[in-house]
């Protein structure tokens, strides 16, 4: 193991952490993707299972070589990055791939994906460039508010989960980055007003905006009637009941046959039904682990850029996590997120992989030694 990660640049436990991810997604995820197999390739699981793992491989190949670019090129590309992002979720509005009723993907990939990062990214820049007058809000609060709600904004119609998700990662964000508190308090109340007029707007084109599809959600998990209609989150729930403490064991998953999207969505249902709470524990300790190594990081860094980076990709990631693992044991609604690097996926772990080598490259700018002292 040593001599492989003498290769490697950055924080060794985040390293570790990835190829522990690694080995979970090709395992849980080639028992998951049988239904998938059966639909679409007459059962044949070898295929798909040849294919995630080239793309997780791809996504280690993306994770070395982006830990090796020096974190400060990130600060000017994200200028270019934030404006690309915008045009391109315009154009994946109006002219992009239907998936689930709503216009997600452009060409092969899902266009808010490199949004996220982008805005994670800009936000960073903006805020380590403005230290000195953090409470200037033109410069600041003004000018990071209107990025926001255009990025936030283009992504609701068609994923109301993402967009809530990167509004609450940007705001944690410019919390950290000691943004006056009631700017900050004033950005949540536009949003909230924003959010209100639009769903005000979706209500009188329901066959455009997928409004319903979010109420129907909502309502069915503030509901305590069973319906055929929250089928996902029942199996979900009877997935991680019977998990047990040590689970079923590897490829005895029931509920695969009958949840949608078992290997995305779903995965961590099925990840605690076949390795029980014991597996549970370990998956989330291993994001909580990422965090406090992020954590560790922003404290050896020595620009506030690098520190705001690395900490702010980290919130997303984990952010996401949690709430790909609240829907599963089924204490929040229903949303589509992604388990990060470990559901299937390959625009997802090619933009995860980003992201984490982003945060191995600002680990990388200091002393080995220092970054592992903790």
């Amino acid at each position: 193991m040593n001599k492989v990660l003498k290769y490697l640049r950055g924080d060794r436990t985040i390293w570790i952490i990835v190829m522990i991810f690694t080995l979970i997604s090709i395992l849980v995820v080639f028992t998951s993707v049988g239904s998938m197999a059966y639909k679409f390739n007459g059962g044949n699981t070898g295929y798909y299972l040849r294919r995630h793992t080239i793309f997780l491989f791809l996504g280690l190949f993306v994770i070395f070589v982006t830990s090796r670019i020096k974190y400060s090129y990130f600060s000017r590309l994200s200028v270019l990055l934030i404006f690309l992002s915008a045009i391109l979720l315009v154009v994946t509005l109006l002219f992009g791939k239907d998936v689930n009723d709503a216009n997600r993907t452009l060409v092969f990939f899902q266009t808010s994906d490199l949004a996220k990062l982008a805005l994670i990214m800009y936000i960073a820049r903006v805020l380590s460039r403005n230290q000195d007058n953090i409470k200037d809000y033109k410069k600041v609060a003004v000018h990071l508010t209107f990025w926001i709600l255009i990025i936030c904004g283009l992504i609701l119609p068609s994923n109301l989960s993402t967009a809530a998700l990167l509004f609450i990662s940007a705001a944690t964000l410019m919390f950290i980055g000691r943004v006056n508190i009631f700017q900050l308090a004033l950005v949540n109340i536009i949003a909230v007003v924003v959010l209100a007029v639009f769903m005000f707007v979706a209500a009188q084109f329901t066959d455009k905006i997928r409004d319903t599809t979010w109420r129907a959600r909502l309502e069915r998990f503030w509901s305590d009637e069973e319906t055929p209609e929250s089928f996902q989150s029942s199996l979900s729930k009877t997935a991680v009941a019977t998990g047990g403490i040590f689970g079923k064991g590897p490829g005895h998953s029931e509920q695969r046959y009958y949840l949608p999207h078992p290997y995305s969505d779903f995965i961590y249902a099925i990840i605690v039904e076949e390795y029980g709470f014991v597996g549970a524990i370990v998956v989330l300790l291993l994001y909580l682990i990422l965090f406090y190594r992020a954590g560790i990081i922003v404290k050896k860094s020595s620009t506030s850029f690098g520190a705001l980076l690395a900490i702010g990709l980290a919130i997303s990631l984990v952010y996401q996590a949690l709430i790909n693992m609240g829907v599963c044991v089924g204490v929040l609604p229903v949303t589509g997120q992604p388990l990060p690097f470990i559901s299937w996926g390959g625009t997802s772990i090619f933009f995860t992989s980003i992201s984490i080598g982003a945060i191995l490259s600002v680990s990388s700018s200091f002393s080995k030694t220092k970054v592992n002292e903790q």
